[in-house]
């Protein structure tokens, strides 16, 4: 069974506590950490591109010249796609990228996600985590001093949510 060391909040070694081989032992699996990626930025898109089409485009509805006797080419509206400043053809519309990925393509990613940082030394457990005051300086000073640098939060508490809420390092 894998193991890790538990740390206090002057980064000294308390302890160390034993992880499970089924979530932290798990094969690193890409392609799956890929689709979660992918489906995690896929759900984040806004989709708000939009682009005007001739129906939606400023301008009249009258027929600029008789269909014959002119010379010209038979032209119906003023809004025509070929015209400048007329509507956009086949342009971007609202539209949600959003899918859905199976729970178990899910939690088989985060075992790998899991299982990749203990690999990389990435992975830290801190004994006591608690703050004199709830403030994001606070939280940067405890944060330089476990160094590090990017930080992924699975605290309940109040506090050290409001403290760490505003800190881009922490997620």
């Amino acid at each position: 069974m894998p193991s890790v060391d538990i740390i206090d909040l002057s980064n000294q070694k308390v302890g160390s506590v034993e992880l499970a081989d089924a979530v932290f032992g798990a094969k690193i699996n890409e392609a799956l950490l890929y689709e979660a990626v992918r489906h995690h930025l896929a759900c984040a898109r806004r989709g708000t591109a939009k682009t005007k089409t001739r129906h939606e485009v400023a301008g009249s509805g009258k027929k600029l010249w008789r269909q014959k006797g002119t010379g010209r080419a038979r032209m119906g509206s003023i809004r025509s796609p070929l015209w400048r400043h007329g509507g956009t053809t086949h342009g971007p519309q609202p539209r949600d990228y959003s899918y859905h990925l199976p729970r178990k393509m899910q939690l088989g990613a985060l075992r790998s996600a899991l299982s990749a940082k203990l690999r990389d030394g990435e992975l830290r457990v801190v004994s006591d985590f608690k703050l004199a005051e709830a403030k994001t300086k606070a939280m940067r000073g405890t944060l330089d001093t476990l160094e590090a640098k990017r930080t992924a939060s699975c605290s309940f508490r109040a506090a050290i949510w409001r403290a760490s809420s505003w800190s881009p390092a922490v997620k």
